[in-house]
């Protein structure tokens, strides 16, 4: 678990504070003493160091955001700026345009000088002011020109394809000798970034969400037999739509990824559908967009630019089968289909997400100008650590059944999965 240094830190720092380098913190703090014993992790506690590897008058540092578009990147970009250039007084501080493409200059536009003046206002708005992009680059030539420009820190800013990307940065510069710190900041409205308690835009996803609802329930609820059905993201995770139905508390079924669930039949989720509006004469549906991707088989498989296999649509599978589920048992209904997803996560970040933002950058800020290299800024019990590129990009994190979050999700909702798991 230890984080790869460039070199001896040989130069004072100018903060007046610093964190210990041997400072960690453990993976678990709950300990089962009935359990089988095994082998704990323990992460460096991100922070300030005594020593920097990097000299400030001479440092110039880079920054990418990549991937979809996530509440907060801008807030980042931002703390990054100013914590750079006031804190450490970095005075050039490049951004790429256009996310990894941006790397390669002849697919590239020129990168963007960025100072305290030029990001004075963009964490008001939602988005990025570098632009974003998916899919990969010739990391060769990637490195090619971070040396020519002679970039001395690179910050990423991406979900998980990203971290394997900025992971292969690292180790190309390592392999031709030259002195690059690759830190990465976790970016994801899903929230499902190993070894990361909440990343960025999570809060402000469950916020407006939470408001999409409300919407979707006044609809359901003014009308005789009344339908709302509400998909929004969650991949391969099902944090957005536990948290926004705890928080509604108007929700009637919740569907994530992690839980399959079975359509027809006496136990089906239809079935409980029409015992519901019989019952009450309306509901509000909450899907995943990862949610029952078993169920629509056919087709070829097809990838996004970043290998990701495309998931399909369903809310419109479960939007149809539900109305002709309901047409042909003659029940009358109206049913009201929301996919807000896109305007969830085009917002500008909340209260909660825009602190955490700042945190994030900070401590990469920390991270970078202390020398190290090949790790992303994680969070694990209040405390951010240092956790190894390699450790995060090989694994995804998912909604625990047995955790609070979905326990509160059931009890909301009052589903009972016992009648229509697959």
């Amino acid at each position: 678990m230890e984080i790869t240094m460039l070199g001896e830190a040989r130069y004072p720092s100018p903060l007046n504070y610093h964190v210990s380098d041997q400072a960690r913190v453990p993976f678990r703090v709950v300990i089962d003493p009935d359990a089988p014993p095994r082998e704990e992790l323990y992460f460096e506690v991100a922070g300030p160091r005594e020593k920097l590897f990097f000299d400030p008058a001479r440092t110039r540092a880079g920054i990418v955001t990549c991937g979809g578009l996530c509440p907060g990147i801008n807030n980042v970009i931002r703390s990054l700026v100013l914590q750079l250039h006031h804190g450490y007084g970095v005075r050039e501080i490049l951004g790429f345009v256009d996310g990894y493409q941006g790397l390669d200059p002849w697919r590239g536009t020129e990168p963007i000088p960025l100072t305290p003046e030029f990001v004075e206002d963009i964490h008001k708005e939602g988005g990025t002011v570098l632009n974003t992009s998916r899919g990969p680059v010739d990391f060769g030539v990637a490195v090619d020109n971070l040396i020519r420009r002679k970039v001395n820190i690179l910050f990423v800013v991406g979900g998980d394809g990203t971290q394997r990307g900025g992971a292969e940065l690292f180790r190309e510069a390592e392999s031709r000798g030259y002195a690059l710190s690759v830190v990465g900041i976790p970016k994801t409205i899903d929230n499902d970034v190993a070894f990361v308690t909440r990343t960025f835009g999570y809060a402000t996803a469950v916020t407006e969400a939470t408001k999409i609802l409300t919407c979707a329930h006044t609809e359901a609820h003014s009308v005789k037999n009344g339908i709302s059905l509400v998909k929004i993201m969650g991949r391969n995770a099902g944090f957005i739509a536990a948290g926004a139905t705890v928080a509604s508390q108007e929700v009637n079924f919740t569907l994530v990824p992690e839980v399959p669930f079975v359509l027809e039949g006496e136990n089906g989720f239809l079935d409980a559908l029409k015992k519901r509006i019989e019952r009450r004469a309306h509901a509000v549906i909450l899907v995943a967009e990862g949610a029952g991707q078993h169920l629509m088989t056919g087709g070829e498989e097809e990838r996004d630019a970043s290998g990701n296999v495309r998931l399909k649509d369903i809310g419109i599978f479960l939007r149809d089968r539900i109305d002709a589920c309901f047409k042909a048992g003659k029940i009358p209904f109206v049913l009201r289909y929301f996919d807000p997803s896109y305007t969830i996560r085009s917002v500008p970040a909340c209260a909660e997400d825009a602190v955490l933002c700042d945190f994030y950058a900070r401590n990469a800020a920390h991270a970078a100008m202390a020398g190290k290299t090949g790790l992303v800024i994680g969070q694990h019990h209040g405390v951010f650590t240092h956790v190894p590129i390699d450790l995060l990009a090989g694994q995804k994190k998912q909604l625990d059944l047995d955790s609070p979050a979905w326990r509160g999700a059931l009890a909301s909702t009052g589903q009972n999965f016992a009648r229509f798991p697959a």
